[in-house]
């Protein structure tokens, strides 16, 4: 059996109330934007694409859903 001691100085003192959160700069912000936006987009057109054609996912709506959303046209 083994027996752990803790002492204040293990912890990090706590951040004052009025320190302002750190911000991320302005190229990051947008390119955060940018990845959820297009991430909702896809998000949608699956939805949409498994409302019309059967809520089952198979191995042959996974191809459909891969295709449409990399662009590829149809061989």
């Amino acid at each position: 059996m083994s027996t752990l001691a803790y002492a204040n100085r293990d912890h990090a003192p706590a951040a004052p109330a009025d320190a302002k959160p750190v911000r991320k700069p302005f190229w990051s912000r947008l390119f955060d934007a940018i990845v959820e936006s297009q991430q909702r987009r896809a998000e949608r057109e699956i939805a949409r694409y498994l409302a019309t054609h059967g809520h089952l996912l198979t191995d042959e709506t996974e191809r459909e859903i891969m295709r449409r959303l990399s662009g590829r046209r149809p061989v």
